[in-house]
């Protein structure tokens, strides 16, 4: 087989590619949010950039949206006169908020640790998120990072360990 009949791994994504062990890479917006649902709690394997950012991207317009809802109504409630809060119409755009948190949290985490794999880094390093500040921007860099051919070693499947050295 010549070198450049051998398949690409970080070729774009073919349509209807369904192998959820993988990476997909090139990985357009409704296959990133399809993925994101499809392995709601899979912290092993890869994730593509793209299907990392995509799936950001998602998940800040859906928090804009509900957030401009929310303050919209929330503003609606106020008494122009007295400035006391009347209504309560922003509770319910408030609720959706938080359970769309609830519904995304576990799966949003999982994929970080797969991006993370796909980087060539442990997942372990998500724990940066509990430094104040610079945790956050940490992880940030670290999910730019291109992808890298060491973290086939996070693939399910894939040996954890090396042969034991012959004495």
């Amino acid at each position: 087989m010549s070198q450049h009949s051998a398949s690409n791994p970080y070729a774009p994504g073919q349509p209807g590619a369904t192998d959820l062990s993988q990476p997909l890479y090139g990985a357009g917006i409704g296959d990133a949010v399809k993925r994101f649902f499809k392995k709601y709690a899979t912290f092993s394997g890869r994730a593509s950039r793209s299907e990392y950012w995509w799936w950001t991207l998602v998940n800040a317009v859906v928090l804009t949206v509900l957030g401009i809802w929310t303050i919209t109504a929330a503003v609606g409630s106020v008494n122009t006169v007295t400035g006391e809060l009347e209504g309560t119409s922003f509770l319910f755009p408030y609720a959706l908020i938080g359970l769309w948190g609830l519904a995304t949290l576990v799966p949003g985490i999982a994929l970080t640790v797969r991006r993370l794999h796909d980087g060539g880094f442990t997942g372990w390093l998500f724990l940066l998120a509990l430094v104040p500040g610079l945790g956050g921007l940490a992880l940030l860099v670290l999910a730019l990072m291109p992808s890298k051919p060491e973290g086939a070693r996070y693939d399910a499947g894939a040996p954890q360990y090396g042969a034991y050295p012959q004495a």
